[in-house]
């Protein structure tokens, strides 16, 4: 949907292909989802040939040496699996993963090591600062902007509306991935050999054009973003597009009787 309006995945993918960063914001068990993900990578790489990157929520910054070497051949997908701490539902993202690989595309590992993540739920975000040059590398300039507002107002209900210090260094940790994320993504995207960086996240990173979304428009302001929100809902067959229309610009409703991937 875009504007109210039901569009064909071409109309999709050509309004996409204007954007320099797409937000692709997914439920991580939505196995269709998965499957349309793959077609619009597909679709955009024929639009943008080389200058298309992939980057993903689902590889953590510490392993990006090793993903490098799995995309060019150096290492077997036995090692990646090994080495790269790719999520349990792999499955989901290898095809991805396979096609860039195939294609010869760049494929970024966005996320922040969680490591660092469990650091700040315990410590907090100040606590970061600690942190020896070379870890510092594999995270976003310090200090980290708290985001407040709205996406606090999200996090905090989706915690159970329970402030508290505790939950703080939670949403903290949740900003530090965001932030990591967005860091990553402008830099990426900066490069004069991009044309368009496709990111896939959990859609509460990008809904409403917080979370990620935000944190990149503070790094990069001038970039032109996009975002999709990709679910699953019981009105599938006859969607209220109104209810859903604030969530990004385009929205995907998805088949809940189509089995979840896990």
């Amino acid at each position: 949907m875009k504007l109210g309006k039901e569009i064909t995945l071409a109309e999709l993918t050509a309004d996409l292909v204007h954007a320099e960063v797409v937000f692709f914001g997914e439920e991580h068990s939505d196995s269709v989802a998965h499957v349309l993900q793959l077609e619009v990578f597909k679709a955009l790489h024929g639009l943008h040939g080389n200058g298309l990157s992939l980057s993903m929520e689902m590889f953590q910054t510490d392993v990006q040496l090793v993903l490098d070497e799995y995309l060019t051949g150096q290492v077997t997908e036995k090692n990646l699996n090994a080495d790269a701490r790719p999520w349990k539902n792999y499955k989901d993202y290898r095809p991805l993963v396979e096609y860039a690989k195939e294609n010869v595309l760049h494929v970024l590992a966005a996320n922040a090591p969680s490591r660092y993540t469990n650091r700040v739920t315990r410590n907090g975000i100040e606590s970061l600062e600690e942190l020896p040059k070379e870890a510092k590398k594999l995270i976003a300039p310090l200090p980290i902007d708290t985001l407040t507002g709205r996406y606090y107002e999200k996090f905090n209900a989706l915690l159970g509306g329970h402030e508290g210090m505790g939950n703080m260094k939670i949403y903290q940790s949740q900003n530090l991935w965001d932030a990591t994320m967005a860091w990553n993504i402008a830099r990426l995207a900066k490069k004069s050999s991009v044309k368009q960086v496709l990111h896939l996240n959990g859609r509460f990173h990008s809904d409403e054009k917080l979370g990620t979304y935000a944190q990149l428009q503070r790094y990069a302001k001038r970039l032109k973003l996009l975002n999709i929100s990709a679910f699953s809902h019981e009105s599938f067959s006859k969607p209220d597009w109104a209810a859903w229309q604030h969530l990004a610009d385009f929205i995907i409703i998805t088949d809940p009787s189509v089995g979840k991937s896990f």
